[in-house]
């Protein structure tokens, strides 16, 4: 279970990270840290991106040390297998619940950005270190998926605290690494042609998130059995829909339900914000600053 378990752990790190770049402040990185942004400041590219990337890894063993004090606590507590892989299958399934929007139901999400006034009151080293660090943390800022609060979950679950620590710091390096894809942008119209790209392949991140929890689930209930994988599966989707009969109204039922037959999105995973992204980038490019507009709640 615990090979498992470690293993679940840091492919939902990857996969988290990844979709967490198409974030609102993902994307404002990737419009603001690019080469003739910061050729453009006086500063060089290069050494805000490893600056960057050093933030966002402390950030991660930030958040690997929280995770890592949860399987502290596991490992303690002396729970079976069985009980420790049925906690794991429940926290998948209601990522996926929250993610897939199914009954109405999600988790909380963090809607706050980094100050983009850092930008012009900081040299480079202090405001890329500390975007980074907040990004890298993955609960400082915008949190798009659940497969963030589900990363925490199986890393402490493994009952390992050197291995939640490492599987925090792998999440924290890959959301810094993803700055770098900027790395051959040198005009205000090839950021713009980017974004339009990047854009593009959302759609893909989210199904690989999506894919990434229907294997976790599957291995999970090999690994627990047929019986207390079921009855997870019956408590969640009947807490789901408990949850949202208690906390909606038939009005908003109705009304849920006419957007929901009359909506032509495709499935996925579905963001509380949706992010304008070549609009922003189209303004950025106008001012040749590469800096994404501020959105604000």
């Amino acid at each position: 279970m615990t090979t498992t378990l470690t293993v679940l752990a840091f492919l939902v790190a990857a996969v988290a990270a990844a979709r967490s770049t198409w974030s609102p402040c993902g994307l404002s990185m990737l419009s603001t840290i690019t080469p003739f942004g910061e050729r453009g400041k006086g500063h060089r590219y290069a050494a805000t991106c490893t600056w960057f990337v050093l933030g966002a890894t402390a950030g991660g063993l930030a958040l690997g040390a929280a995770a890592a004090g949860l399987a502290a606590l596991v490992a303690t507590s002396g729970a079976s297998a069985t009980t420790v892989g049925v906690v794991g299958l429940v926290a998948v399934l209601v990522t996926a619940v929250s993610d897939t929007g199914l009954a109405g139901v999600r988790l909380p999400v963090h809607y706050r950005q980094v100050n983009e006034r850092w930008l012009d009151a900081y040299r480079p080293w202090v405001y890329g270190t500390g975007f980074g660090f907040q990004i890298g943390c993955g609960l400082a800022t915008y949190v798009t998926t659940a497969a963030v609060y589900l990363m925490v979950v199986l890393a402490a679950l493994t009952a390992g605290p050197a291995t939640a620590l490492v599987v925090g710091v792998a999440f924290g390096l890959l959301r810094g690494l993803a700055v770098t894809l900027t790395r051959h942008v040198t005009t205000p119209t090839a950021l713009l042609v980017f974004h339009q790209r990047f854009a593009a392949l959302r759609p893909w991140a989210d199904r690989a998130v999506l894919a990434t929890l229907t294997v976790s689930a599957v291995a999970l209930v090999l690994e627990v059995g047929p019986v207390p994988a079921g009855v997870a599966m019956v408590a969640v989707v009947a807490g789901a829909l408990a949850v949202r009969l208690v906390t909606q109204s038939p009005s908003a039922a109705s009304v849920d339900a006419v957007a929901v037959t009359t909506s032509s999105s495709p499935p996925g995973v579905v963001e509380p914000s949706a992010v304008a992204a070549p609009s922003a980038v189209s303004s950025a490019a106008g001012t040749g600053s590469g800096r994404l507009s501020r959105q604000r709640r």
